[in-house]
């Protein structure tokens, strides 16, 4: 999967919280969403604050199915706001994909 079809699909699949990402399509979306909120951030900080409010929801919906993928709730989000938990969050989300179904559906295809 590359940069296009991730965003593409993460802005199709932006309120969907079930199924699961690959984590090609998560890294590339998270790429995306940095260089995005860096561009706008130069601007005018109302024009970041914006598109920050426009990414929001479809950064939680492809971080939640990436912790599907490995077999893991989404509720583990919430581990971003314990500052050292950071760190166990970051190990969950770089973690390979599970090549098997699980409780969450068959695994990606990209």
């Amino acid at each position: 999967m590359n940069i296009q079809e991730s965003v593409k699909t993460c802005f199709a699949k932006y309120v969907d919280f079930s199924g699961r990402a690959s984590r090609s399509e998560y890294w590339w979306f998270v790429l995306a969403e940095v260089i995005v909120l860096i561009i706008t951030g130069f601007i005018h900080e109302y024009v970041y604050f914006l598109a920050a409010l426009a990414l929001i929801l479809p950064a939680l919906a492809v971080g939640a199915r990436r912790l599907h993928d490995i077999g893991k709730s989404g509720w583990f989000l919430l581990l971003g706001l314990i500052p050292i938990a950071n760190f166990v969050l970051l190990y969950f989300l770089v973690q390979p994909s599970q090549p098997e179904s699980n409780a969450y559906g068959a695994p990606p295809t990209a």
